[in-house]
């Protein structure tokens, strides 16, 4: 089983494994990360190993520092503001690679982008002190429940992983928010940490939703973020035997028989629900119900990335999706 060390005991162990072209999962503010050195083909081979997860379907690459990102793409003003104005932090932008950055073609999937996110704390640092990027998707099953928790990393991967770094709950508690800069408009691919309206009040332009085709970033499976439950959205009404995710003060008749209950916040507040919604779907998905239904959420302010993921974690399990 893997070993779990605090993030002050750690940086020594980590980098030592990740040099030797292995993976560590690692706390940020998002979620937790399955990490690997970006520009080693064994290191980021053993993250999709590890995860289970497509090849198809990219990778971030996580930086330092701005130079560090100026090094693998090439910024157009407009990235480079955002940049300026989000990182290090729950954004991820999708951009054009620079010839010879040393990122290994694993890592991109085949594409001439690459997706850069700069995180904060245990992370960066160890990014810096690595002097490569870090390809580090959510570390987890692929398709399934991304964790927020060491514990729930070695929950699913201890058997898999041989280290853990445990930096406590992460305080975002979602995936970052990817956007691409594309003719001079900003296209959402993927709503996350960063809600839209702070993006649009950052650079004075409205985002553009969706990509124009096929996979253009992590995250943009049909499928994806699943318990083993069934899910149930919109949820007015509660049926026997089901587990209720509940969301406010208001519940969805029939809630008193549930088999299970957790309240993603009582008080209606996105930015805590959103910092709950993982680890809460674990916790009911192991109550033994068969589905798990939903109270509705708002889509304002970060309420837009929570019905990603629910919409996402509710979707058929048998979508084969497209490798272009």
């Amino acid at each position: 089983m893997a070993e779990i060390l605090a993030v002050g005991e750690a940086m020594e162990r980590a980098l030592a494994l990740l040099a030797g072209g292995d993976v560590v999962a690692i706390p940020t503010e998002t979620v937790y990360g399955l990490a690997g050195d970006a520009t080693n083909g064994v290191g980021v081979a053993r993250i999709f190993e590890a995860k289970g997860r497509p090849r198809f379907n990219p990778l971030i690459a996580h930086v330092a520092d701005l130079a560090m990102a100026e090094r693998i793409a090439r910024f157009d003003p407009l990235s480079e503001k955002l940049a300026r104005a989000f990182w290090p932090g729950p954004l991820t932008l999708v951009l054009p690679q620079r010839p010879g950055n040393g990122i290994h073609p694993l890592v991109t999937a085949g594409l001439d982008t690459i997706a850069l996110r700069m995180p904060r704390g245990f992370g960066g640092e160890l990014i810096a002190r690595l002097g490569h990027p870090l390809a580090a998707p959510s570390a987890n099953s692929s398709g399934k429940i991304s964790a927020t928790t060491a514990e729930a990393v070695a929950a699913d991967l201890g058997s898999r992983i041989k280290l853990v770094v445990d930096g406590g709950a992460t305080p975002v508690g979602l995936e970052s928010t990817i956007v691409k800069v594309e003719a001079g408009t900003l296209r959402l691919l993927r709503p996350g940490g960063v809600a839209a309206e702070e993006i649009e009040a950052a650079v004075g332009m409205k985002l553009l939703r969706g990509a124009v085709a096929g996979i253009e970033a992590p995250g943009m499976l049909a499928s994806h973020y699943a318990p083993g439950a069934a899910m149930r959205l919109n949820a007015e009404k509660v049926e026997a035997g089901e587990a209720l995710l509940a969301f406010g003060g208001r519940r969805a008749e029939g809630w008193q028989a549930v088999v299970a209950l957790k309240n993603l916040s009582v008080s209606g507040d996105l930015r805590e629900a959103a910092a709950n919604l993982f680890a809460y779907m674990q916790d009911l998905d192991r109550s033994g119900a068969k589905t798990i239904a939903v109270e509705p959420i708002p889509f304002d302010g970060l309420g837009e990335a929570i019905n990603d993921r629910l919409s996402r974690a509710a979707a058929p399990r048998d979508i084969i999706p497209s490798e272009t």
